[in-house]
């Protein structure tokens, strides 16, 4: 069977070899791990599949080149991170934190621009953190919304005075 070049809009193939090598059909090469990881930061769209099986395994090999990078000093994934993304395998949320992280890094990737601007204005006196907390109250926002459709019951609302963190004045002042 002939490789050739993918429709438009329609991912590159790459197969995996038993041997571990990876054949990027429409170049008709083998190609590296890092040429996958060049890829996918110039936005190209590819998929890994098991050249004897024909299995998808990109998940697989997305996560080999981020053991590659995490290995070289190029840690991305805090440990904290990292134990609780674990911790999450098997819990009644595993269903949820994929959708999650995605959006988040989505949400991330298009303030990205306006990220890299703020820590060039920092330089200027200006504070770079007011992005990072804009950033973190939309993720707070879109996790609240995804714990939202799996709950069964409303999250009950605060009495009316009741300050922002849930509790009630304890001096019993009026608010």
């Amino acid at each position: 069977m002939a490789d050739k070049k993918p429709a438009e809009g329609e991912p590159i193939i790459i197969k995996k070899y038993a041997n571990r090598r990876l054949y990027n059909t429409a170049t008709s090469s083998y190609v590296t791990l890092d040429y996958l990881s060049q890829m996918v930061k110039d936005g190209d769209e590819f998929v890994v599949n098991d050249a004897k099986t024909g299995e998808d395994i990109t998940r697989q090999v997305l996560t080999h080149i981020i053991v590659e990078e995490e290995s070289k000093g190029t840690n991305l994934l805090p440990i904290g991170f990292l134990r609780h993304l674990i911790s999450f395998y098997g819990d009644s949320l595993q269903a949820v934190v994929p959708n999650y992280l995605e959006q988040t890094m989505q949400s991330f990737a298009t303030n990205q621009e306006a990220l890299r601007k703020t820590m060039e204005d920092a330089l200027g006196g200006f504070n770079p953190f007011g992005q990072f907390e804009e950033v973190s109250k939309q993720n707070m926002v879109l996790f609240e919304n995804a714990m939202k459709m799996f709950s069964p019951f409303p999250m009950p609302t605060p009495p009316p005075g009741t300050p922002k963190g849930g509790a009630a004045p304890q001096d019993g002042a009026a608010p």
